[in-house]
């Protein structure tokens, strides 16, 4: 039996739902924008987020309300099928993965909201134990890059372990100072994405410079070009992947076998995906770690509940949100979190 097979035949039924909208300034240049999805039936409310980063689609969801047609008596397994056969846009998307994250939260308020009407949680439908959950915390180093958003950080976490997101400008001093800290778990080279603000250029001199002075780090999503891919050829077995990986099929068509991948359910668009793709990882021994897109809410601790069941002991992206502030605060939960699912239902904490 396949995990997605011991939680597609849970009933479920919605009666309508609800939208949140949140909102922080991540930088000055960025403002995070997320919409909640609550659904509501039999007297119990599920919640999920959608994590679509266009200000303007979020925007729209909230304007557009619960227009969608939801209501009926259904499984997780219907609810998804119906889920895929409505467009949740209002206004076209230019983006296709945004569907995808727009799948995921209304597939994590359904199976909340399933869980909760059958008295049970998310551990206990898997036959799973929560375990205390290792996460770093993932930055970029701003411009001109600094090292003071570690050692703000590690002021208030001492030993905490970080992600970090190399740019053109890491000259020699700033990655010797990121040595001498000797807290890099891994760094995300970027090179995967496409009409972004966060697209980096495949450097060939900046992917030698990080893959040298971190040797133990994971890599994750180079881009592989004819001068980049002589560098990385004989480290390889630290390149992990996270933007090209919506499915299954696509860990399959990896130029090679990973040892590990960055799992971000909101990425793979829904849980049956999810889910397959842990089966596959576990069936052909690949490791994962878990993956955020700033969440502000309840997302956040719904990929820490996770994570905390099927990777807990790996670096896993998903530190909580106040790390992710400009000034964290202190008084910051330290790594590993212990396990906090909710009583009822897929919630954490």
């Amino acid at each position: 039996m396949s995990t997605w097979d011991l939680l597609a035949e849970l009933p479920v039924a919605v009666e309508g739902y609800e939208l949140e909208g949140h909102e922080v300034a991540l930088s000055p240049e960025f403002v995070r924008k997320t919409t909640v999805i609550r659904l509501r039936g039999s007297g119990e409310d599920g919640v999920g987020e959608d994590v679509t980063y266009a200000v303007e689609d979020q925007e729209a969801l909230q304007r557009a309300g619960a227009s969608a047609p939801l209501a009926g008596d259904w499984t997780l397994r219907t609810f998804a099928e119906h889920l895929r056969s409505l467009d949740l846009f209002p206004q076209p998307t230019d983006r296709p993965e945004f569907r995808l994250y727009r799948n995921w939260a209304f597939d994590s308020a359904a199976l909340d909201l399933a869980l909760r009407q059958a008295g049970t949680t998310l551990h206990a439908a898997l036959g799973r134990a929560c375990k205390p959950l290792r996460f770093v915390a993932s930055l970029r180093l701003g411009e001109p890059p600094s090292l003071r958003p570690l050692t703000r950080r590690l002021e208030i976490a001492p030993g905490l372990r970080f992600k970090l997101d190399p740019t053109p400008s890491w000259d020699d001093r700033l990655i010797a100072g990121l040595v001498a800290l000797g807290a890099v778990d891994s760094v995300d080279l970027k090179g995967q994405y496409e009409g972004t603000i966060v697209d980096n250029p495949a450097d060939p001199e900046l992917y030698r410079r990080v893959v040298e002075a971190f040797p133990d780090a994971w890599i994750e999503d180079p881009k592989l070009t004819p001068e980049t891919d002589p560098i990385l050829l004989s480290h390889r077995e630290r390149i992990t992947w996270d933007a090209p990986l919506h499915s299954v099929a696509d860990i399959e068509a990896l130029p090679w076998p990973p040892r590990t991948i960055n799992v971000k359910p909101s990425r793979l668009g829904g849980l049956q995906s999810l889910l397959d793709v842990y089966d596959y990882c576990a069936a052909h021994d690949i490791g994962c770690y878990g993956g955020g897109q700033s969440e502000l809410s309840v997302g956040r601790g719904q990929i820490q509940y996770l994570a905390s069941l099927f990777h807990a002991d790996a670096p896993n992206d998903v530190a909580p949100a106040g790390y992710n502030l400009p000034e964290p605060d202190p008084g910051l939960p330290a790594s590993p979190l212990p396990p906090t699912p909710s009583v009822l239902g897929f919630r954490w904490g």
